[in-house]
């Protein structure tokens, strides 16, 4: 594990005072809320071991030619037809379809453990085509700055296991990546901003298991007995007639293995699953996940759309970019369109990753423009569509500029974006993918008009 550097914790805990201070002084001032603060002190990145390889010795930077300015072909690309499974979904909500939910489900790495830049893209979707829910949640916090968007999650006696750590190696870790144990006086409870009408918690059946009871509002849903002959994947929903806005959990008896939570409401509009692994890379995918029981959970949740956004973490092993990285990306698409033959999937890039270089200067790390390369060919060779994260950024050297900002819009290390730089991303993927679903209907209509201008020529 890479601890947070000390200097730089204290640099920005002595910042965050400043802001807040002066946030009392001078109430127009704006400065980080506490919570934001906690999440980016707290910040400990561990990384996945890549084997079998060496941790990268910085070499004399030898960065791309300088992005001027974004080309709109180049942030997303969907020419290949691969994200038209998504599109038709999408439409089908935005014409209001009874029922017409599109899900979307985002793996990634450390920003996404915050609800970083994805919490800014459901927003966005939702206010556009829809609100149908907050989707899946972790069932405790794994990481002190775990969060989703609009819901308070709070927890006491579980214990997490992710999927980055080798100590459960069954590979049994749900849809989000963590399984948590828990035994009897052990809860979870979550308020939402907004009600939910249907709950739906996701554990594991298994020999001598135990039971725990589901609750909104403070009435009681029912018990759920988690014992079985085997282990198997297991599912419990619960739907409430007046929309609820607090869950609770709590182990009744014996011990229990538990994943997370969905909430929805009836739709039509967009769900949004925030996956995120702190430390994860595509090895998470390709590896860590046991393949038949993440079939079944992909199954089961059924997404549209499943955004694959990893490459930040890989960046300190260049044995791994140029040899290994390929292989496994392929491995993980192969899985994932496996379990989800009618879905899409989209390669997301990493944003762009800074590094110290000689003399001080903060420089982008040369394996960053490899990782993108590499997704964006993979994608159009596999059928996948791809968003390019780090040109829509700004390209080489973003890090330096966002680090320089004032305000900064990223943290010390030069991989974790404040709010402000993940709403950035957040807001120019929005704007891509509903251009995207814009040039879909387009051609979709296109051949009922060539239809009809051919019928109106015949006499």
């Amino acid at each position: 594990m890479r601890s947070f550097p000390i200097q730089t914790g204290l640099a920005i805990v002595a910042v965050g005072a400043l802001l807040a201070g002066a946030r009392l002084v001078v109430p127009t001032v704006k400065g980080p809320d506490p919570a934001q603060l906690e999440a980016i002190v707290n910040f400990e990145p561990d990384r996945v071991p890549l084997s079998p390889v060496s941790r990268r010795v910085e070499p004399e930077p030898v960065l791309a030619p300088k992005v001027k300015g974004a080309v709109r072909s180049q942030l997303l690309d969907d020419s290949n037809g691969g994200l038209d499974l998504f599109y038709r979904a999408l439409w089908e909500t935005e014409k209001h379809e009874p029922g017409a939910i599109t899900r979307i489900s985002h793996y990634g790495d450390s920003p996404t453990t915050a609800d970083l830049i994805t919490g800014d893209i459901r927003t966005q979707l939702q206010q556009r085509y829809g609100d149908a829910g907050h989707g899946f949640i972790l069932i405790d916090k794994p990481w002190a700055w775990y969060q989703h968007a609009g819901v308070q999650l709070t927890a006491s006696g579980w214990q997490a296991m992710g999927a980055t750590h080798f100590q459960t190696r069954d590979g049994l870790y749900g849809l989000g990546g963590v399984s948590f144990t828990g035994t009897a006086g052990d809860t979870s409870q979550f308020v939402y901003s907004s009600g939910q009408s249907n709950f739906e918690i996701w554990f594991l059946k298994q020999p001598n298991g135990g039971s725990f009871t589901v609750s909104a509002d403070g009435k009681e849903l029912g018990r759920v007995e988690t014992a079985a002959d085997e282990r198997a994947a297991g599912f419990a929903p619960f739907q409430v007639e007046t929309s609820a806005r607090r869950l609770d959990l709590r182990v009744d008896r014996g011990s229990v293995r538990l994943f997370g939570v969905i909430a929805e409401k009836n739709g039509p509009g967009v769900v949004y699953d925030s996956l995120g692994l702190n430390g994860a890379s595509i090895t998470v995918l390709s590896h860590m996940f046991n393949e038949a029981h993440w079939t079944e959970q992909l199954a089961h949740r059924k997404p549209h759309l499943v955004v694959i956004n990893y490459g930040t973490n890989e960046a300190d092993f260049d044995a791994f970019v140029d040899h290994q990285y390929e292989g496994e990306l392929r491995e993980a698409i192969r899985r994932v369109r496996a379990a989800l033959p009618e879905s899409s999937i989209l390669i997301m890039s990493p944003m762009d990753r800074g590094h110290r270089a000689a003399g001080g200067a903060i420089e982008t790390m040369p394996t960053i423009p490899r990782i993108v390369a590499l997704q964006k060919r993979v994608a159009q060779e596999t059928g996948c569509g791809f968003f390019d994260t780090f040109t829509a950024m700004g390209g080489t050297g973003t890090m330096a500029r966002w680090y320089n900002d004032q305000p900064r819009l990223v943290s010390a290390d030069f991989i974790h974006p404040y709010p402000a730089g993940g709403k950035k991303i957040a807001t120019i993927f929005t704007k891509e993918v509903t251009e995207g679903m814009s040039r879909y209907k387009l051609r979709q209509m296109q051949p009922s008009q060539a239809k009809n201008r051919g019928g109106g020529a015949v006499r």
